[in-house]
């Protein structure tokens, strides 16, 4: 047998013993997970006091157009600087991962990428990926700056993952935090032409967000399945075409 590490070797019976035991704690961490949505679902809003305009395919595009008419939006911050020729390594991964999402649409729910690059060079990088989600260039607009993605200290303190300047100084081992781009995903709220701020989340806290049940998890609706621990009212089953 080659000299490669490896977990230890038992019979079968110690194996399905350890098995039950992690088993228990998998459930456990389940549980948990379950709380936090309800949480997150909890959350309040905050309404938007701007009008932001991106441009999109069709021309000048609000952020309530991104909704497509649909209850809720999440937005994914993708990093992708107006100087640079393609979009970041990692945000890309992020999208290339990203499965059958229909079924945001079947919960009255929108997803759409937003980034400062400037738009031709976002539907060059698009095609190019043969991606087909929605895409706009926030490039001149405050919406990038306003949701701690792009950190500037000539526009505004640099501020990313609910950490201010003074934190991220702290954190000598990353300095890109305090300037440049960054990533991100934030979830938006419509009630008629009102958009509301109910969640965003950067670094880590994006990770495996790249299914339909993942995304749901962080919107106000959540799922919209039978959950006993959703707020009075919310929708429970999918009743959106």
């Amino acid at each position: 047998m080659s000299e490669v590490p490896h977990p230890p070797i038992v019979e079968r019976d110690a194996w399905l013993d350890a098995r039950q035991r992690l088993l228990e704690h998998e459930k456990a961490l389940t549980h948990l997970y379950d709380a936090v949505n309800a949480e997150r679902r909890r959350l309040p809003m905050v309404k938007l006091d701007k009008t932001y305009v991106f441009d999109g395919p069709d021309g000048e595009t609000r952020l309530l157009d991104l909704f497509e008419g649909r209850r809720q939006l999440i937005v994914y911050h993708f990093m992708f600087d107006p100087e640079w020729e393609k979009g970041c390594s990692g945000c890309t991964g992020f999208v290339d991962a990203l499965g059958d999402l229909s079924l945001l649409h079947e919960r009255d729910t929108g997803f759409a990428l937003v980034s400062r690059a400037p738009l031709g060079r976002l539907q060059a990088y698009r095609a190019e990926r043969g991606w087909h989600w929605p895409w706009a260039s926030s490039f001149g607009s405050d919406f990038n700056y306003d949701f701690h993605v792009t950190l500037d200290a000539t526009v505004a303190p640099p501020e990313y993952n609910y950490r201010r300047q003074a934190e991220l100084e702290a954190r000598r081992d990353e300095p890109h935090f305090l300037g440049g781009e960054c990533h991100g995903l934030s979830v938006f709220f419509r009630l008629g032409e009102e958009v509301f701020h109910t969640y965003s989340t950067y670094a880590r806290g994006c990770e495996s967000l790249t299914d339909a049940y993942a995304l749901l998890d962080r919107t106000p609706y959540g799922r919209q399945e039978d959950f006993e621990d959703s707020p009075p009212g919310w929708p429970q089953r999918p009743t959106y075409g």
